[in-house]
């Protein structure tokens, strides 16, 4: 009879395991996702709608890989770069990926009047968890502190 309470001792035991399976999985984060897939099909439409909201109607924005094109960097490298032009192409802005990630250090240019950018800055680099909203808003922001979303 011993024999026949152990093996039914073993079944209570993988019970309560199953008990805990039911729960719901998280859906992985946004930002888990491949990058191109994230810029793509996430941040690009997401700011495109929000400086659209703040009055961009003609905004343009695009994601290529491309050497960084601003006034005296030729280092011939190329990274994942998204930009947006508008007023024309009279006005554009770029955030440069040093890396195939949306946590890697990130660059900032702009130029405006049809010039050439001349200035890079760092880009999130206080930032230990990059989310979606906040990469929309830190680039609302800078395109803000131009001056090209609101006038002061």
């Amino acid at each position: 009879m011993a024999d026949e309470k152990t093996p039914q001792a073993a079944p209570a035991a993988d019970a309560k395991p199953a008990a805990k399976a039911p729960k719901k999985e998280k859906p992985p984060a946004l930002e888990d996702k491949p990058f191109p897939e994230f810029i793509q099909q996430h941040f690009l439409p997401t700011l495109e709608a929000a400086l659209k909201d703040k009055g961009m109607g003609d905004i343009k924005l695009s994601f290529a890989q491309q050497p960084l094109a601003v006034f005296g960097v030729a280092d011939g490298e190329a990274y994942w770069q998204v930009k947006g032009q508008w007023l024309g192409d009279s006005r554009q802005f770029t955030i440069a990926f040093l890396k195939d990630s949306i946590t890697s250090p990130k660059l900032f240019y702009l130029a405006d009047g049809g010039s050439e950018p001349s200035t890079i800055e760092q880009f999130m680099g206080d930032e230990r968890k990059i989310t979606l909203d906040l990469m929309v808003l830190y680039t609302l922001q800078r395109l803000n502190g131009q001056k090209w979303l609101v006038r002061n």
